[in-house]
Order: C-alpha cells, then sequence, then structure tokens
C-alpha cells in the first residue's frame, strides 16, 4: 500500500515536472458572444456553446443586446457523395463532407474574423449487407467531423487580439 503511494506521487510529480497539463477551454478576449443564424438545435451550435461556455472568460447569450460579438453562421451543410460503385451499382463507398462558413463581427459591424470555410471530409466504405451498421459509422463520423470543426472555430475565436 505505502509502494503504490509513493509510486503514484512519483508519477504525478514527473508529469507536473515535465509541463504536462489538462487541456481547457481557451481564454476568449471577449465577454458575451451570440450565435447567430444556427438551424433549431444545431448540434455543431450546442457543442459550439458548450465550448464557449466552458471558457474562463466568455459566455453565450441569447439576445443581440447583451452580445459584445456575433458569431454568424453562413453555411452548416452535410454532404454524401458517392465515389465508388460495382458495374451492378452497389455502391462501395461515400464521402461524408461537413461543411461549416461562418463570420464575426461586432455590434457596430466591425468584422473581426472574415468569412471563413471549414470543411471535413471523411470517406466511408458501404456495403448493403451491413447498412444498420454503417449508419451508425456515419453518425459517428459526422460527430467526428463537428468536434473537429468546433475545436478550428475556438482556436480562431481564441486569435481575435482586440474587440
Amino acid at each position: 500500500m505505502v509502494v503504490r503511494r509513493i509510486a503514484l506521487v512519483a508519477i504525478v510529480g514527473g508529469l507536473s515536472a515535465c509541463g504536462f497539463e489538462l487541456k481547457r477551454a481557451p481564454e476568449l478576449r471577449f465577454k458575451t458572444v451570440q450565435l447567430v443564424g444556427f438551424a433549431p438545435r444545431s448540434p455543431l451550435a450546442e457543442e459550439l456553446r458548450a465550448n464557449i461556455d466552458a471558457s474562463p472568460t466568455t459566455k453565450v447569450v441569447d439576445g443581440a443586446a447583451q452580445a459584445q460579438v456575433l458569431l454568424e453562421v453562413l453555411a452548416d451543410t452535410r454532404e454524401k457523395s458517392v465515389v465508388a460503385s460495382t458495374p451492378a451499382g452497389q455502391v462501395t463507398e461515400f464521402t461524408l463532407r461537413l461543411r461549416f462558413r461562418f463570420r464575426l463581427r461586432t455590434q457596430s459591424g466591425r468584422e473581426l474574423i472574415a468569412p471563413t470555410e471549414i470543411l471535413q471530409s471523411r470517406d466511408m466504405n458501404y456495403t448493403e449487407s451491413a447498412a444498420l451498421a454503417k449508419e451508425l459509422e456515419e453518425a459517428s463520423l459526422y460527430r467526428s467531423m463537428q468536434s473537429d470543426v468546433v475545436s478550428q472555430v475556438m482556436r480562431r475565436l481564441a486569435s481575435v487580439q482586440a474587440v
């Protein structure tokens, strides 16, 4: 028991000495933001809201009057296209795309981030005999792409210097 505690203290001490730190939300340079133009119950908007609210400095607000900046969505689309098929016409591979286009501006209209597009894509093999499993895989791939998009948006928001 004593050996385990000593080992645990040594591991924790070693990790802190090497600069290891848990990932945390970035500190944004504005206090309030409104998410504008998202579809009702958009999963991307919900994940973005959760990430912004996790920031120690910034909160998402619903009204434009309280918002210091507006994160405006210009496009939020999911695309699925056939990449390969058999000579009999059976689909064997799809490409999934998540396209997110946005801009950040102040209440007065000054642009802080010009219209920016983030595009994620994944290839997915398909077999009709495993259609249900492939449907779940597709949903999982879209969630993964969505998380990547939110991470990129958060990094861009963190790079804004002056409001």
